[in-house]
């Protein structure tokens, strides 16, 4: 039985990839607060990552799987004064994508000082690739570099039995992308869906499921996209 460290775990995709994992793997969530056996991290504080990891590893012996889901998609629109816009910016920033380095840092640096095989899945979204809303440069460029830097990761390690995934959801049923819908215009927005609907929570988690327990070896580097074919590359 796995041991994985997933966050965001609370609500939305996260709590649904909790719940795919729950009756294989023994597993340590993140939430900003503490609720349901969650550890409590505010990763937009320096530090908290690492203790967070510190955390996970008390509770379970050793990490196997890490599961970076844990995201902010907060507008920031230009006409904003500088301070505002740069704090928002380094907010996503912070959340977004440097706390999920410092996490995969830290696994790999366990795993390779342990000589252990290990699993790292990230969540990044569909505007690492096609962008976002003018009100959005720093959610899309947080993404991205997600995506970049499991890639880099996927390259680097796989030697050690290393392995990086990375999913890229479009518009799912969560709250965060709920707000967003609402906001520009909903049903024109689904038009752009050949599909015709978002995605739901549950389809991303069984994504991370496949990819955190039983995706082969060779697919390491890997970029799933889960769309609805709202942007095929």
């Amino acid at each position: 039985m796995k041991n994985i460290l997933l966050t965001g775990a609370s609500r939305g995709i996260g709590a649904a990839i909790l719940t795919a994992l729950s009756p294989a793997a023994r597993i340590v969530g993140q939430a900003t607060r503490a609720e349901n056996g969650l550890i409590a991290a505010d990763l937009d504080q320096p530090g908290a990552a690492g203790d967070l990891w510190h955390e996970a590893v008390a509770r379970l012996g050793s990490v196997d799987v890490l599961i970076n889901n844990a995201g902010v998609f907060e507008a920031n629109p230009i006409e904003d004064d500088d301070e505002a816009w740069r704090a928002a910016w380094d907010r996503t920033m912070r959340i977004n994508l440097t706390a999920s380095a410092e996490l995969c840092r830290l696994a790999v640096l366990d795993w390779q000082r342990r000589g252990v095989p290990g699993r790292i899945v990230n969540v990044a979204s569909r505007a690492a690739y096609r962008g976002d809303s003018p009100a959005h440069w720093h959610y899309a460029a947080s993404k991205a570099g997600v995506v970049a830097m499991t890639k880099t990761i996927a390259r680097a390690y796989a030697k050690h039995g290393i392995l990086a995934f990375v999913i890229c959801p479009g518009f799912t049923m969560t709250g965060m992308a709920d707000d967003y819908l609402a906001s520009r215009g909903g049903d024109k927005l689904l038009a752009d869906i050949p599909l015709g609907r978002v995605a739901m929570p549950e389809e991303v988690a069984e994504m991370a499921r496949w990819l955190a327990l039983d995706a082969p070896a060779s697919m390491t580097g890997a970029v799933l996209d889960v769309n609805g074919a709202s942007y095929v590359r």
